[in-house]
């Protein structure tokens, strides 16, 4: 989304790597190579457009000179994609538009049922289905086109030179369709980019220059745009920052322009961003293949130290072909507003290496790969890519990449546990890269015997320790899913949170309620509690003996890992309790991380 404040992160030394412009002659001409092959045999070329709507509430005209002005912005922007991804090697790729006969953008105006108090930021939804049946009256099918709703939701008054908006502002796509909406206003004009006088005091930037006004809302109709074309968030690296000004998806909504007034570098489209739109079906002209899902595959994956950093390398196999690697490092904190990028390009056996070194110090991260076919799908958006790793930087900007290798060593063992192959999992097991490390061997028995029935574990009357998960529960609720122990519910995966791996546990996304009988000998219960890697919940955990509270989590978000040491004397009822932190349960995938009982 637009309205979202981006602190720039001080990455470590270690990301300042070669000049980038040296980067993309060593990257652009190969993956051109791949991408231009496949799609220049038995080509299907098709002129996919971008459609444009002007949406008004019913008690309201468009503003003044809306086609001049859009259609002057459009261009503007249109060309900005060109300049960059002519820079980057890919040539004048870039938005096509409709015309009228006099030059301007087809602009289809729609009225909408209801008068402007009705709708909110959180109309998107109405105001596009309100958008629909003219769109289809004009031969446009929506459901498989890329859209741009400007919504005539802003408040200008002359006299004051004040400007608010209530508009929805905020988008998203694919390679096959998309939607972004975006607020008009009077004073949305590119004439006005260049200008430092008049101020304007904005709602929510304050007291600013028409210039920064336009750089700000034109920049984020071209950064909402990317966003409806499939491009993720990301932040520039500082050797980026150097030579090309504010990553468009970063914070680059609100340098649009800026160097057009001696105020700045400007914005600029990131190599990552460029691989992704290259094979997009408006910047390339092709519809190969377009319906083909993703189907990427990836062997002998591993992460090794480099310097400070790290390499994620390993081999991929596709149809259509992979002709580009992304990775996004992305630290804890920010969303993905935070994340820097490295890029490669499979060789003819599919191997690749990225080199990723921009990290954030001091934090704990995550790496999410991507891979781009040349049909326009990709493995993954950012938040679901299947391919997502878990590390730490420390305060020297160093990462521990432990817990990722980890992962990476055990993941055929979820593939055979996920496909129920009892034969190969078993077999993994004893191989020598888990084998020689018990700590894996541990987190890969407990993950194998999953595959059966979960059962209680007979506990010896002299035994000082069990693990929680052993014992069976009396009652097991969750908010959503299965209630499953010692790994996630499907597609199965590890315990892991906070950039580490876990034997024992228990997922509880809110609400849920877990419950023991127990003998009241156990002195007491310890272990820790966060969130499932990859999430972005916020929950409260609960323990209570014999109905009483004995423990009560502080607020627990993102990678936070919280330990719990509570008292048991006589404790014959155990339950355990999550609950949701306030701002609802959708990401609450919580965990009770190896809790243990002990006399």
């Amino acid at each position: 989304m637009l309205f979202r404040f981006v602190s720039v992160c001080l990455l470590s030394s270690a990301c300042l790597s070669a000049d980038p412009r040296e980067e993309i002659p060593a990257k652009v001409p190969a993956a051109r190579a791949i991408l231009d092959a496949w799609q220049a045999d038995r080509p299907e070329k098709a002129e996919r457009r971008l459609h444009v709507v002007l949406w008004t509430p019913s008690d309201r005209e468009p503003a003044p000179r809306y086609r001049e002005r859009l259609s002057a912005i459009l261009h503007d922007i249109r060309d900005f994609y060109a300049r960059e991804m002519n820079r980057i090697g890919f040539g004048p790729r870039t938005l096509k538009f409709d015309h009228d006969k006099d030059g301007l953008v087809r602009i289809h105006v729609v009225k909408g049922t209801k008068p402007y108090a009705h709708y909110r930021t959180e109309s998107g939804g109405e105001i596009r289905n309100e958008c629909l049946r003219p769109l289809r009256a004009a031969g446009i099918d929506p459901e498989n086109e890329t859209l741009v709703i400007f919504c005539n939701m802003s408040n200008w008054d002359p006299e004051k030179r004040t400007i608010s908006q209530n508009s929805p502002y905020y988008a998203g796509g694919t390679h096959r369709n998309g939607t972004a909406w975006q607020v008009d206003s009077p004073i949305l004009d590119l004439e006005n980019l260049d200008k430092h006088e008049p101020k304007v005091r904005d709602g929510q930037y304050g007291h600013i220059s028409i210039g920064r006004y336009n750089s700000i809302f034109i920049g984020g109709v071209c950064h909402e745009l990317g966003h409806a074309l499939g491009l993720p968030h990301n932040l520039e690296r500082d050797d980026e920052r150097e030579a090309f000004g504010t990553a468009l998806m970063g914070s680059g909504n609100r340098t649009y322009g800026e160097e057009r007034r001696g105020e700045g570098k400007g914005s600029f489209l990131t190599l990552a961003h460029a691989l992704r739109l290259a094979s997009h079906p408006i910047f390339c002209g092709s519809v190969k293949g377009i319906h083909i899902k993703a189907n990427a595959v990836t062997s002998e994956l591993k992460i090794t130290q480099r310097d400070k950093g790290f390499v994620f390398s390993g081999r991929v196999t596709a149809d259509p072909p992979v002709y580009g690697v992304v990775a996004y490092m992305d630290p804890d904190g920010g969303g993905d507003y935070n994340a820097t990028t490295a890029t490669a390009v499979p060789d003819k056996e599919g191997r690749f290496e990225l080199d990723c070194q921009a990290l954030a110090p001091d934090k704990p991260a995550q790496l999410r790969v991507v891979f781009l076919q040349a049909n326009g799908v990709a493995s993954g958006f950012l938040s679901n890519t299947p391919y997502r790793y878990a590390y730490r930087v420390d305060k020297e900007g160093r990462a521990d990449i432990r817990a990722a290798a980890m992962r990476l060593a055990l993941q055929p063992l979820v593939d055979a546990v996920n496909s129920r192959d009892e034969v190969r999992a078993k077999s993994l097991l004893e191989t020598a890269g888990i084998a020689a490390d018990p700590r894996a061997v541990e987190i890969g028995k407990r993950f194998a015997a999953t595959m059966a029935p979960p059962k209680s574990r007979e506990v010896p009357a002299a035994a000082e320790s069990v693990a929680l998960s052993d014992l069976g529960a009396t009652s097991e609720k969750t908010g959503y899913g299965p209630p499953v122990r010692d790994r996630l519910p499907a597609p199965g995966d590890f315990l892991a949170a906070g950039g580490e791996l876990f034997a024992h546990g228990f997922y509880a996304h809110t609400p849920a309620v877990h419950e023991w009988n127990l003998d009241g000998s156990w002195k007491t219960l310890r272990g820790k509690v966060g969130i499932a890697d990859g999430f972005g919940g916020s929950v409260r955990f609960l323990i209570e003996g014999d109905g009483r509270e004995l423990w009560k989590s502080p607020l627990v978000k993102g990678t936070a890992l919280l330990p719990f040491d509570v008292k048991l004397d006589g404790v014959k009822k155990l339950t355990l309790r999550t609950e949701d932190g306030g701002d609802g349960n959708r990401q609450d995938w919580a965990l009770w991380l190896e809790p243990v009982l002990q006399k």
